[in-house]
Parts: C-alpha cells; sequence; structure tokens
C-alpha cells in the first residue's frame, strides 16, 4: 500500500472514530417546533381572484381552505431563538410562496422564510434574490402568550408592507398590491429547542 493511501485510510478511520463519538442530534434534545399560519380572508381572495392574483404555498408549507375562514397557508418551524412574549429573536420556517398574475403571466416565487419577532413581519427572499422581503407584519388586535408559556404564540390581522406591495407590484407588474392592506389573519406557535 503506498503512503497516500495510508494516509487517506487513516484520514477515514479518524473521521469515522470522530462520528462516533459526536453525540447525536437526537441526544441533544428536541428540535425547534410550530408554525406560522397565514389566512387569506375571502374577501380578499376574491378581490385578488377578479384581478388576476393568486397566491400558492410551496413545500414544506401546505395549504388548506375553509369556506368561512378563507384560504390558509402553514409554514412549518424549522429553527431560531424567538421569545415572542418579549418581542425578541426570530424563527426560520419552511416551505416558500408563489404569487402569480394570470394577466401578465407574471410570478414571483418567495423561500427563506422567516418571522421576526422584533419586528412582528413574515419575511422571504426571492428566488434569484438574497436580501430578505418583509411581506406580511401583524397589524391590529395582536395577541400573544405570557413569558414562559409553551408553545409561544402570537397572532392578529395579517397586513401587507409597503415594501412587500411594492415589491409584489413591480415583479407581477401589476397595481393590486398596497402598503397596510388587510390579507386576514397570522398565527404564529412557536416552541423553541430544548
Amino acid at each position: 500500500m503506498n503512503r497516500t493511501a495510508v494516509r487517506s485510510l487513516a484520514a477515514a478511520f479518524a473521521l469515522a472514530a470522530t462520528a462516533v463519538a459526536l453525540p447525536s442530534a437526537s441526544a441533544t434534545g428536541t428540535p425547534a417546533s410550530g408554525s406560522a399560519a397565514l389566512t387569506a380572508t375571502n374577501t380578499f381572495l376574491t378581490q385578488a381572484l377578479q384581478s388576476g392574483i393568486v397566491a400558492v404555498p410551496l413545500p414544506s408549507a401546505t395549504g388548506s381552505y375553509d369556506s368561512t375562514s378563507g384560504a390558509t397557508a402553514t409554514f412549518p418551524v424549522t429553527g431560531g431563538d424567538a421569545v415572542l412574549p418579549r418581542f425578541y429573536g426570530s424563527i426560520t420556517l419552511g416551505g416558500g410562496l408563489m404569487f402569480a398574475d394570470g394577466l401578465t403571466g407574471k410570478v414571483a416565487c418567495f423561500h427563506q422564510v422567516a418571522f421576526g419577532g422584533d419586528t412582528q413581519a413574515l419575511t422571504a427572499v426571492p428566488d434569484g434574490g438574497s436580501t430578505p422581503v418583509p411581506l406580511f407584519f401583524l397589524g391590529d388586535d395582536v395577541v400573544g402568550s405570557g413569558v414562559g408559556t409553551t408553545p409561544q404564540t402570537l397572532s392578529g390581522d395579517a397586513d401587507l408592507d409597503p415594501a412587500g406591495a411594492a415589491y409584489l407590484d413591480k415583479a407581477l407588474n401589476t397595481t393590486f398590491f398596497s402598503g397596510g392592506q388587510v390579507v386576514g389573519t397570522l398565527n404564529i406557535a412557536f416552541t423553541p429547542a430544548s
């Protein structure tokens, strides 16, 4: 066996021994969990559809519809350090969101969804970009859990962020979106990793 092969074999054994010695992820406790559920009211959905606009959750987010409350996109928690009762930290979420305009034929997709405990905004990064765009923020009627409660919760009206509205109007070549436009509700449930 040549010297290079011996070194490679020794490095492989060292790496395997290190992997065996390291604790597994499950041994460190439970991962963060919960979800962010964005519900668009039937009123908003009707206005959007009349303007040719549709929004669809992308995997691993899921979608559902209720004839009373409207359409809901639910984004699963994948991590974060938020303390929602203290308006601190952030929550990372799985999935994405696609907006399409049937009249202009334009599409805008977003991933890297997150919720800011300090900003109370749901942000996402447009595909092909690197800067998060604030899409929705908690408007009126915000209600949250107390300190020490698990899961931490925060809910209220979901309003379209002015920066998000401007981005969507430009990306879709429309004038449908406006800052402060009431979309529906945003419900956050977060259990930190332990």
